[in-house]
């Protein structure tokens, strides 16, 4: 079975579901899309590996892995979503150590919060994008993002995509970065993100 490499294309949220969230997956031939629902806190540390500005003030449980990983010379070569049983994926972590490789199960969203932190490419079989994948609209309106996903086609329209929150937008810089330092430092990192945005968008 040939593999195909998939890269991170977002996390949406579901106002449905409370505590839900979707990691949407690309394949990087290709225009399909793998949706994958995961926990609030696994979707938190994947943000957080994807958002290179904030860092929290103490490890989250893949920062110690990775850590720990690290002090051991273990290397998490790589990461394979290799099966799908009744909508569960199962995943790997490929690692080696003294150049001996191991295989280790572990959920999915783990193993891809993982993958980040090692800069770990992550794969799935063919067999299973041809049957989880699916083909996402692209939104005509977006001139500036062709590959915009309209995640209101998503999981029969279950997931919507994270909106900014308005009272940011009246904030100065300054004040921005200040309220961004403080959600740092209460560990609400939700809300960082949501400011995060809103400095981006300045």
């Amino acid at each position: 079975m040939s593999l195909v490499r998939l890269n991170i294309k977002g996390i949406s949220y579901s106002q449905t579901q409370n505590g839900a969230y979707a990691l949407i997956l690309n394949e990087v031939d290709g225009d399909r899309k793998l949706p994958i629902v995961i926990g609030a806190f696994e979707a938190q540390s994947i943000a957080i590996a994807l958002e290179k500005e904030i860092r929290p003030p103490r490890p989250l449980t893949h920062d110690l892995f990775k850590n720990f990983a690290d002090r051991f010379d273990i290397v998490v070569k790589q990461v394979i979503i290799h099966k799908l049983v009744d909508g569960v994926f199962y995943s790997s972590l490929i690692c080696e150590r003294d150049k001996i490789e191991e295989i280790i199960d572990a959920r999915t969203s783990d193993a891809i919060a993982l993958a980040l932190r090692f800069k770990a490419p992550i794969f799935t079989y063919k067999n299973i994008l041809d049957k989880a994948g699916i083909f996402l609209k692209v939104d005509p309106t977006q001139e500036h993002d062709p590959d915009n996903i309209l995640i209101d086609d998503l999981l029969q329209d279950e997931f919507e995509l994270e909106i900014t929150d308005d009272s940011y937008s009246a904030k100065t810089i300054e004040e921005l970065h200040n309220l961004l330092d403080d959600a740092v430092a209460n560990e609400d990192y939700e809300k960082a993100a949501k400011i995060r945005d809103e400095i981006s968008k300045r």
